[in-house]
């Protein structure tokens, strides 16, 4: 008897590591990718939204950050070949420079002569529309924060209709028959609520710094109104 019970117990002791490994296997932590594909059918717009607002914040990032740059010498070059009469020369520079304000510039240039109203209101009609095209497809970011967090929530919706098909299908309500809807609910509740506020935080930064840009263009061109009001 005694011997018996001796053989049993390196086998009971295996089955219990067994089933602590098996354990620990079922709990080990999932890949990013698996928690997405149990996000149900919703994750495919959310995942392309993603997507786009990546692509519309990187790619205005880099298109405001250059209309900002330019030579800091740029308005003393204007100012001197204006001031000395060498307008084609200052209509040339504005040409190479390319720039928003350098855009602006000229179009004032090329009223010189002008009343200094018509001046100044066909650089702000030329101001405009420089703003207007960095602004470019920035409401797209906007509508993305709005869009996000309701198909997150729709995903809330689709994981407890699945949760309550699970349950009469089972005839019972055991913890494998809602742990699909469950996961359907709340990664995509939370991938909506995130893509939200990522797509929010990039819009108003972006706004911001078009802000900046738009100071930028009008202190030049009071900068170059004021050149044209000195006397030659």
């Amino acid at each position: 008897m005694l011997l018996s019970i001796l053989l049993q117990t390196p086998t009971a002791v295996d089955s219990a590591n067994i089933a602590k490994v098996a354990a620990a296997a079922a709990l080990a932590p999932e890949t990013p990718w698996d928690l997405v594909s149990k996000g149900g059918i919703v994750m495919i717009p959310i995942g392309l939204m993603f997507i786009a607002a990546l692509y519309l914040a990187i790619e205005r990032y880099l298109a405001i950050r250059n209309a900002s740059k330019i030579e800091p010498t740029f308005m003393n070059n204007i100012k001197d070949m204006v001031l000395n009469n060498n307008i084609q020369g200052a209509q040339t520079l504005c040409s190479r420079t390319n720039k928003p304000i350098s855009r602006m510039i000229e179009k004032g240039i090329m009223r010189i002569g002008k009343p200094i109203q018509d001046i100044e209101s066909a650089i702000d009609n030329v101001g405009r529309m420089e703003i207007y095209k960095i602004e470019k497809n920035i409401g797209f970011l906007a509508t993305i924060a709005g869009l996000a967090p309701m198909f997150g929530f729709l995903g809330t919706i689709f994981g407890v209709i699945q949760m309550f098909q699970n349950i009469a299908a089972a005839k019972t309500i055991e913890i494998e028959t809602v742990s699909t809807g469950l996961y359907v609910k709340m990664v995509s509740s939370a991938a909506g609520l995130l893509l939200g506020i990522f797509a929010f935080a990039a819009y108003h930064y972006l706004m911001l710094k078009i802000d900046r840009v738009a100071n930028k263009m009008e202190a030049h061109n009071l900068e170059f109104v004021d050149i044209l009001q000195q006397p030659a």
